[in-house]
């Protein structure tokens, strides 16, 4: 999908930034050693890094999901939302801190089915929730669970939602060049 800029708003430098933009910058910058692009953008209204900064952590943290399967749903989201910045992001995290393997990254990345049926139920539910904007008929949610899921991985799938909301969108609005860290996973390749 070929996308523009459609906001005049420039990214928020780190060492010129004042105030909360700077305050949730710093957070950022604490986190992940550097500021992306995104968070750069995002930050033009300091609530939305900070509310996507505070969710993602709980996500890691809370969701009671191993890594691999917490990269399987940020994928799915992203994929969806066709966010080539998460996509490549999540892609380079994936592989080289969550340890997804190269087999299933690359099916998620194509849309296609993972091998595995545990990860490849999981992308597919999380896809159901994109497409039905929550609203899973009784049948996706009972084959979810009998793949081996909680009812709790679904609230930890709407929690993932709502954050990559907040990345994808912002994204799409700034047409969010990817950082070199994250260039050798860009997507669509």
């Amino acid at each position: 999908m070929s996308r523009e800029k459609v906001v005049t708003l420039q990214g928020v430098d780190h060492d010129s930034a004042t105030g909360k933009a700077k305050d949730v910058l710093d957070t950022a910058k604490a986190q992940v050693g550097f500021v992306p692009n995104m968070y750069a953008n995002m930050v033009n209204l300091p609530g939305v890094l900070d509310t996507y900064l505070h969710g993602y952590k709980l996500f890691r943290e809370d969701s009671g999901l191993t890594p691999q399967e917490q990269e399987v749903i940020f994928l799915a989201i992203s994929h969806e939302n066709h966010c080539e910045y998460c996509m490549s992001a999540h892609s380079m995290l994936a592989d080289k801190q969550s340890g997804l393997d190269a087999d299933t990254l690359n099916a998620l990345r194509a849309g296609e089915k993972a091998a595995d049926p545990k990860l490849a139920a999981l992308d597919h539910f999380t896809r159901i929730m994109m497409k039905t904007r929550g609203n899973p008929d009784r049948n996706s949610v009972q084959q979810f669970l009998a793949a081996g899921y909680r009812e709790q991985d679904i609230l930890a799938i709407v929690l993932a939602i709502s954050v990559k909301i907040l990345s994808n969108y912002s994204n799409h609005l700034f047409n969010t060049e990817v950082d070199s860290v994250f260039a050798d996973y860009q997507w669509p390749e």
